[in-house]
């Protein structure tokens, strides 16, 4: 009898357990929910301009239907006055033929209606265009250059296309102009997207340790370009854009570049220099009436630039416009000076 009252005892006596058990498991008093309205909203990234860094103004968008237009824009005396320069981003100065220089100006928040004299596009182009996928408006090429911008995937628009026209005032080859809204909506493919940034953008705060540099001589051989800083801008003393058309940078960036035979002569039978902005070599940042001393880094074509103070450091660019000099690294062929 002890036996089977035993038996019969001890599921019981679980029965009981899991019954109590069941009840503390089943508690259905609610937690009471977060106050959503309590927790702070974590505050958007400011949108920016791809190729200054500054903040769009309130309501615009940074994502547009049309990529960066590159158009390459004679520099040389003879193609004065340059217009629409000032409505540029960014400009990036290279060496061409005979020791001069041509303009490589970027645009993409601002897209003028006359712009030029626009002229040939380079096979240094690419390392200075593909970074941000950007078209080049120009007036051609040499036929060695055509394949290798083609290959490059870099598309390009040239005179007979739209926009382009000839002013009558002005004699060839310094008399071709474009319309960058027509060359913009040509280069449409329904895609609103921000290119990436051209430069490692900073702020003001970012640029320190620099020594007094008011004046810059950017001498290509053939061509100096001299800067003096002015009223918190660089000055190009010897521009050959139109009174009020200049463009006016915050910060000049010189990148010292190899330079190497393009493997053609132009139609006066000069050598015809390609810049390589690919690699790395020494930098110079100039900002604010000073200098930081650095160094620049590109691994292909296609990527973007980074930079380096003397000491390693990542070197950022405080937002704003830039003039970017590509200046040879040979002494023979390019040197750079600077002044108090």
């Amino acid at each position: 009898m002890r036996l089977s009252t035993l038996r019969t005892a001890v599921p019981a006596t679980l029965v009981a357990l899991s019954l109590v058990l069941a009840g503390c498991g089943g508690d259905d008093t609610k937690k009471p929910e977060a106050d959503k309205s309590s927790v702070a909203p974590v505050p958007e990234e400011p949108a920016t301009w791809p190729l200054t860094g500054l903040e769009a103004k309130e309501g615009q968008s940074v994502e547009l239907d049309h990529p960066v237009v590159v158009t390459k824009i004679d520099n040389s005396t003879a193609s004065s006055p340059q217009i629409g320069l000032s409505k540029a981003d960014l400009v990036v100065e290279e060496l061409v033929e005979g020791g001069i220089t041509r303009l490589a100006a970027f645009y993409y928040s601002q897209l003028p209606a006359n712009i030029g004299p626009v002229r040939s596009m380079r096979a240094s182009d690419i390392g200075i265009v593909s970074p941000v996928n950007g078209v080049i408006a120009t007036s051609g090429a040499a036929n060695e250059t055509i394949p290798r911008i083609n290959k490059a995937k870099i598309k390009f628009f040239q005179e007979g296309g739209p926009g382009f026209y000839r002013d009558n005032s002005r004699r060839a080859p310094y008399n071709l102009f474009t319309d960058l809204k027509k060359v913009a909506k040509a280069a449409e493919d329904g895609k609103a997207e921000r290119p990436a940034d051209y430069l490692p953008w900073g702020t003001e705060a970012d640029f320190t340790n620099g020594q007094p540099a008011g004046t810059i001589q950017a001498d290509f051989g053939s061509h100096t370009t001299s800067w003096q800083f002015q009223g918190g801008k660089y000055v190009n003393s010897n521009s050959n854009a139109a009174q009020g058309d200049r463009f006016q940078p915050d910060t000049v960036l010189v990148i010292r570049v190899k330079i190497t035979d393009a493997g053609y002569r132009d139609p006066a039978g000069n050598f015809v220099p390609e810049s390589h902005f690919v690699g790395k070599g020494k930098a110079q940042l100039f900002h604010n009436g000073q200098v930081v001393e650095g160094t620049w880094a590109k691994d292909k074509l296609a990527s973007a630039v980074t930079l380096a103070a003397a000491d390693g450091t990542p070197l950022k660019v405080p937002a704003g416009k830039v003039w970017i000099e590509l200046v040879p690294v040979d002494a023979n062929n390019g040197s750079v000076t600077f002044g108090k």
